[in-house]
C-alpha cells in the first residue's frame, strides 16, 4: 500500500511539472493557460476529497483542532461571497482559493511519521530539478537559433511556453530556492554526475531569471534564504553554501550568454536593465485599498476587481489588468479584510509549527532533516513576499506547483504522529458520509467550472472587438466575464 502511494505521488509531481513547464509542447485540447487551470480543479477537487475522508478515517473528529485555522480560510472565501451569489458564476474562485487551502494543509498533515514526510520532501526536488534541468536544455536550444536568427532581445523569447514573463518568475520562485537543496539529499547525494545536473539546472534558471529581470523572483528568493537562514541558524550552512554557489554560476552564465556573445555577434545586442520603478503598481494598489474600505470589512465581492466602479483618477486614467498585482490587497477588496485576519490566524499557526519543528531540529543536532525544513521555508517565504508584488497564486502554473511545495511544507512543519489503526465503524461512517458531502460539493463547483469557461469563450470575441486595452488575464487568461449587467451581455453576443 505504502509503495502504491508512493508511486501515486511520483506520478503526480511529474505531471504537474510537465504541464506546467512543456504545456506547449504536449498536444491538449485546449491551451496550456486552460489547460492548466482544469488539471488545477480536478486536482484540488480529488484532493480535498481524499484529505478530508483519510483525515477523519485515521484521526478522527477531534483531531480537527489541529486544522481549525485552515478550516476557517475555506469557509471565509465561501461565506464572505454568500452575498454575491446572484452574480454569475460567483463560486468559482471563492470555491478554488478555499479548495487549494483546506486541500494543502489536510494533505500535508496526513504525512504522519518522519520518513514518510522526508520522502515527499525528496520526491519534489527530484522531480523539480530534472523538469528544471530539461527545461535549461531546451532554452539552450531557443537560444542558440535566436543567435543565428539574428535576434537582439532574447528577452522576446525567453522565459519561453508562458504567455507572461511573470508567469514563469512565478514558478522560479517556488522553485529556485528547492533546486539547492537536490545535491545534499536523497540516493543520489555524493554522486558527480547528479550534482552536475543540479547545477547546471539551477544556474540555467538564475540566467533566466537575470535575463528577465524577474525582480519579484529575486527579491522574493533573497528574503526567503534570509528568513530560513536567520531563524534556523548554522544547521543551514550546507544548504546555503550550495545555493550561493548555484548563484555564482547563474551570474557567470547570464555574463556569458547574455552580454559577452550576443556582443561579440551583433553591436545592436540588447541586455535588459534591472528597473526600480513599481511599473504601474502603485496606481492598482491603491485602488485595491480604496476597494477593500467600500464594504469593510467585508469586501466587494469575488472578481469584483473585473467589474467595480472605479475609485480613483490614477486608475481611471491607466491600463486595466485582472489583479492590483497584490494578492493580500485583492482578497481585502473583493473578499475583505475579515478574511485577511482569518488568514493571518492560519500563517500564525504556520509560524507556531514552524518554531517548534525548528527547536526540535536544533536540539537533535540539525542532520539532515533541517535541510529541506530550510529549503522549503525559503521557498514558501519567497513566494508570500511575491504574492504582495505580483498575482503569484492567481497563474495556474504558480498555483499547481506551489500546491506541491506547501503541501511539503505543512508536513515537514506538522507534528509527528501515528495513525490510529483501530478504526472503528462510527469512524469509518462519517469518513464516508464526509467524502460524500466534499464529492457533492466538488461537482457543483467543477459544472461551474466548466460554465465559466465557456462563458469565457463566449465572451472572447467580443471583447476583443470592442475593449481598447489588451486582455487581463484572471481565473482564465482571456476575455472580462463575468459583467455586471448579463442581459446586456448576452444581447451583445447575439
Amino acid at each position: 500500500m505504502l509503495k502504491a502511494l508512493n508511486s501515486l505521488i511520483v506520478l503526480l509531481v511529474s505531471m504537474v511539472l510537465v504541464i506546467v513547464l512543456f504545456s506547449d509542447l504536449l498536444p491538449l485540447p485546449l491551451d496550456g493557460y486552460a489547460s492548466q487551470r482544469f488539471i488545477l480543479a480536478a486536482i484540488l477537487a480529488l484532493g480535498c476529497i481524499v484529505a478530508g475522508a483519510a483525515w477523519v478515517s485515521a484521526s478522527g473528529l477531534q483531531s480537527f483542532n489541529q486544522v481549525w485555522p485552515a478550516l476557517w480560510v475555506a469557509s471565509s472565501f465561501l461565506l464572505l461571497s454568500l452575498p454575491f451569489a446572484d452574480r454569475s458564476h460567483a463560486w468559482v474562485e471563492p470555491g478554488m482559493y478555499a479548495a487549494f487551502f483546506f486541500g494543502f494543509v489536510f494533505i500535508g498533515s496526513l504525512a504522519g511519521s518522519c520518513d514518510q514526510k522526508y520522502r515527499w520532501a525528496i520526491v519534489l526536488v527530484y522531480g523539480a530539478t530534472i523538469a528544471a534541468a530539461f527545461y535549461g536544455f531546451a532554452t539552450i536550444m531557443i537560444y542558440l537559433f535566436a543567435l543565428l536568427d539574428g535576434v537582439t532581445d532574447l528577452s522576446a523569447f525567453i522565459p519561453w511556453g508562458f504567455v507572461n514573463i511573470r508567469y514563469w518568475s512565478h514558478i522560479a520562485t517556488w522553485i529556485i530556492p528547492l533546486l539547492a537543496l537536490t545535491p545534499l539529499i536523497g540516493p543520489f547525494r555524493g554522486q558527480r554526475l547528479w550534482q552536475l545536473l543540479c547545477a547546471v539546472a539551477a544556474a540555467l534558471w538564475w540566467w533566466v531569471a537575470f535575463l528577465s529581470t524577474a525582480r519579484g523572483t529575486m527579491l522574493g528568493v533573497a528574503v526567503g534564504v534570509f528568513i530560513a537562514v536567520v531563524f534556523i541558524g548554522r544547521p543551514t550552512l550546507p544548504w546555503l553554501k550550495v545555493f550561493l554557489k548555484y548563484l555564482a554560476y547563474g551570474a557567470f552564465v547570464w555574463l556569458l550568454l547574455s552580454v559577452l556573445i550576443p556582443s561579440f555577434l551583433s553591436e545592436e545586442a540588447s541586455v535588459r536593465t534591472l528597473k526600480m520603478g513599481s511599473a504601474g503598481r502603485m496606481v492598482m494598489f491603491v485602488e485595491a485599498w480604496q476597494m477593500s474600505l467600500e464594504n469593510f470589512p467585508f469586501g466587494l465581492g469575488p472578481q469584483s476587481w473585473l467589474t467595480h466602479d472605479i475609485l480613483t483618477a490614477g486608475y481611471l486614467q491607466s491600463s486595466r489588468f485582472g489583479h492590483p498585482h497584490n494578492m493580500y490587497l485583492m482578497w481585502a477588496a473583493e473578499y475583505g479584510w475579515l478574511l485577511i485576519a482569518v488568514l493571518s490566524i492560519l500563517v500564525c499557526q504556520a509560524i507556531l509549527l514552524f518554531w517548534r519543528r525548528r527547536t526540535e531540529v536544533s536540539t537533535q543536532g540539525g542532520g539532515e532533516q533541517v535541510l529541506p525544513l530550510a529549503a522549503y521555508t525559503a521557498s514558501v517565504s519567497a513566494a508570500l513576499l511575491h504574492a504582495g508584488v505580483s498575482a503569484v497564486f492567481m497563474a495556474p502554473g504558480s498555483m499547481l506547483v506551489g500546491f506541491l511545495v506547501l503541501c511539503v511544507f505543512w508536513a515537514l512543519i506538522s507534528s509527528h504522529r501515528k495513525m490510529d489503526v483501530k478504526r472503528g465503524k462510527a469512524r469509518l461512517l462519517v469518513s464516508c458520509v464526509i467524502a460524500v458531502i466534499l464529492s457533492v460539493l466538488a461537482v457543483f463547483w467543477l459544472r461551474e467550472v466548466v460554465a465559466y469557461h465557456q462563458a469565457m469563450m463566449e465572451d472572447r470575441d467580443s471583447r476583443y472587438g470592442s475593449v481598447p486595452y489588451g486582455t487581463p488575464p484572471r481565473f482564465w487568461y482571456y476575455g472580462d466575464y463575468p459583467r455586471r449587467d448579463d442581459a446586456a451581455t448576452e444581447a451583445q453576443l447575439q
